[in-house]
């Protein structure tokens, strides 16, 4: 059967349009009720408005379905561990339920603090004049020591990355200041929210006192709470993992490695508690094994992003080298190991009786090319792009399956 093939699709004021992902080829959607403030319920009214949008056109074309939510966003004081979690995980378990009575049953979140992806420019020039998302360690560090200006942020710099930082720091333009703040400040991909410096350095302070093993034990409560719920209504949850998977500004990441996913299932030992398994994000760090983290984790995996980043730089276990996102196929991840692994582990799947045997998958990112470098879109999600990347993983999945 293959993997499900989806695209994201962030509503109606998408620049891409659901026929623009029909054309693509693909059967599902990934989408959210981005409107609906995080903590708040998403109520089977709005639930179907959404479904019935991407639903809408198909007594005429080739059909759509909403196959996944990205994301049912995670409060931050469940994060945080405050007393008022306990409401904010019972609204979430209630969404949960109302998503499941809509037929929808696979759901993505994260536990990133503060802010979800980050990168520092968002048009980088490839060979081929396409754009790309990138991280350059450097210009983090301009923004955090000279821009942000966080106390204490020094001691996460090796003394030469400071200095570099510093001198060109003192050479950047107005412009050049204001459009890095802006990219290290982008938020949430989809939504409203936004961050100025004076508000984003607030909400830093309020992770002070929340470490590694705080935000562990924060998530491991929230998961307990929760998925047990999600798998008395048939639905799976899926984690995405931290993006880079390294700390910064100073906050805490528990969804970086191999062996942070292995405690993860283990704090609740359930097919419901999740992993929406994100080659692009895990794939920054050279210690983690693709291939072998899907034979390890198979039955868990109920959501797949595909991209690879290439690394610029040596990276180390404390931080993150510079990467860029690199064409789908010609990264640093072993593409064709990990669309091999996929199949066998669907196979399995299939043999066994057990499990969705067509496990949803979208080309995650694209390249900014073509028609689409004279539109404006999210980054990393414009039309051509993704379609180049599903094209190419289409095609490989394929002939991997007919090899075997």
């Amino acid at each position: 059967m293959g993997m499900l093939q989806t695209m994201r699709w962030f509503g109606p004021n998408d620049p891409v349009s659901l026929m623009d992902i029909r054309q693509a080829g693909c059967a599902g959607v990934v989408t959210a009720l981005h409107q609906i403030p995080v903590g708040q319920l998403w109520t089977v009214d709005a639930i179907t408005e959404r479904k019935q949008l991407v639903e809408a056109s198909n007594h005429q074309y080739s059909p759509l379905q909403w196959a996944v939510v990205e994301s049912l966003p995670v409060h931050e004081d469940i994060k945080k561990g405050r007393p008022t979690r306990t409401d904010y995980i019972e609204t979430y378990k209630q969404s949960i339920r109302n998503l499941a009575a809509c037929g929808i049953k696979t759901i993505c979140y994260n536990f990133m603090p503060v802010l979800d992806w980050s990168r520092t420019n968002l048009t980088y020039e490839m060979p081929d004049g396409s754009r790309a998302l990138r991280f350059v360690w450097k210009d983090f560090a301009i923004f955090d020591l000279y821009i942000l200006k966080r106390p204490g942020a020094e001691i996460d710099y090796e003394s030469d990355i400071i200095e570099s930082a510093r001198q060109t720091f003192r050479q950047m333009t107005p412009e050049q200041i204001a459009e890095l703040s802006n990219i290290v400040l982008l938020g949430l991909p989809g939504s409203e929210e936004a961050f100025t410096l004076d508000t984003f350095q607030g909400l830093l302070n309020e992770y002070a006192s929340i470490g590694d093993a705080e935000l562990r034990q924060n998530l491991y409560y929230f998961i307990r709470e929760v998925a047990p719920v999600a798998q008395e209504v048939g639905v799976n949850l899926c984690i995405h993992p931290d993006d880079p998977p390294y700390s910064l500004l100073g906050l805490p990441r528990v969804v970086s490695t191999e062996a942070d996913f292995a405690q993860l299932m283990d704090a609740c030992d359930i097919i419901a508690n999740g992993i929406t398994f994100c080659t692009g994000s895990l794939g920054i760090r050279s210690d983690n094994e693709l291939p072998g983290m899907i034979q390890r984790f198979g039955e868990r995996i109920h959501f797949i992003h595909l991209r690879t980043t290439r690394r610029e730089t040596i990276e180390t276990l404390a931080r993150p080298g510079n990467f860029h996102e690199a064409d789908h196929l010609a990264g640093d991840v072993d593409m064709y190991a990990v669309v091999k692994a996929i199949v066998l582990e669907q196979k399995r799947r299939i043999q066994q009786g057990v499990g969705e045997t067509s496990i949803p998958m979208r080309p995650d990112h694209g390249h900014q090319m073509l028609d689409d470098l004279h539109k404006k879109t999210y980054p990393g999600y414009s039309a051509i792009g993704r379609l180049r990347g599903l094209a190419e993983l289409r095609g490989l999945e394929m002939g991997i399956e007919r090899s075997l």
